[in-house]
């Protein structure tokens, strides 16, 4: 496949980066990171969207399927807030890629608050799995309805933005709830995922394709993640 010019309606939350010739069996979506709060519009040239952009190569060139849809969630704000916007967004998004191309499984990719809100997402029936990039894992976070998703976590454990031992707590409860869940902490790595930059690149095409082919089993970094009794240090 190749990255082709974005495709978006006016408004719209998707933003399709890359649409098969053929009918699409499988989706990923990115989602950017932001802020705590923040009313102000999102743009896509700000940092956090800009940074998801080698993100979305590395999950474009992570599968030879010739059926994957790629695209990104478009925020209308830049804060979390207290409605959980980003949330609101994804579901706009995810209702509208069913309605372009029927439902199929998806896979979200989140960084940071898009993190978060990838795993809040995931309660929607579409989303089979979802790969978790230093995410903003507050306390007390719901994971009642992750059972049957399969969720690897990848963090920095010299992150400084959010915690990575609440990711870790995160993904304990998760499994607790039913769902394959792992983590594997990025030695040196920080929350920008700019230090070894291209490691964090190569797992993120890594495990993509592993969640691609979830139905059946999982298997390399994310396999050896969820099957683990603790965190993978990588």
């Amino acid at each position: 496949m190749e990255e082709r010019q974005a495709v978006t309606a006016a408004g719209a939350a998707l933003v399709v980066r890359c649409r098969p010739l053929t009918p699409a069996g499988a989706a990923v979506l990115v989602l950017h990171g932001g802020r705590e709060h923040g009313r102000q519009r999102s743009r896509p040239w700000h940092p956090a969207p800009l940074r998801m952009r080698p993100v979305l190569r590395a999950a474009l060139a992570a599968t030879d399927r010739g059926d994957v849809l790629l695209g990104e969630v478009r925020y209308r704000y830049r804060g979390w807030n207290a409605t959980a916007d980003p949330v609101a967004d994804t579901a706009r998004a995810l209702d509208e890629l069913r309605a372009l191309a029927g439902e199929l499984p998806v896979i979200l990719v989140g960084h940071s608050m898009g993190g978060r809100a990838a795993l809040r997402a995931a309660a929607d029936p579409m989303v089979r799995a979802v790969l978790a990039l230093a995410p903003w894992c507050p306390p007390g976070e719901p994971v009642d309805r992750l059972g049957g998703t399969s969720v690897v976590v990848l963090h920095g454990d010299r992150d400084r933005v959010t915690d990575p031992g609440e990711s870790a707590r995160y993904v304990r409860r998760a499994r607790e709830a039913g769902a394959r869940a792992g983590l594997v902490l990025v030695e040196g790595g920080d929350h920008a995922m700019l230090r070894r930059g291209g490691d964090w690149h190569r797992a993120v095409a890594s495990v993509v394709t592993q969640l691609l082919s979830v139905e059946t089993g999982l298997t390399g970094l994310a396999g050896e993640a969820c099957g683990a009794q603790g965190p993978l240090r990588w």
